[in-house]
């Protein structure tokens, strides 16, 4: 799947706190893992995720492999903009 960087960090920044936790116990994964798939870049704390970046506008684009944390990241989101 592709998604501009920017978009991902969106996604990111948009879950309810507490969200990265959720996920990550959700996935049994580490929080940074999680952290590291929306960007980050912590490495010794956590899995490097199955992603490409190519340069190009807003941010570039991102090619994941795995979708599963962006598919748990969008749960979330849809969940709480119910219960709004």
């Amino acid at each position: 799947m592709n998604i501009s960087y920017n978009q991902l960090r969106q996604i990111k920044h948009s879950l309810p706190t507490g969200s990265v936790s959720k996920i990550a116990n959700q996935l049994k994964v580490d929080e940074q893992t999680v952290r590291n798939y929306f960007g980050a870049q912590k490495f010794t704390d956590g899995q490097i995720a199955s992603m490409n970046i190519e340069p190009g506008p807003d941010g570039g684009i991102v090619s994941l492999e795995d979708t599963t944390i962006l598919n748990a990241a969008k749960e979330i989101l849809a969940s709480s903009s119910k219960m709004n």
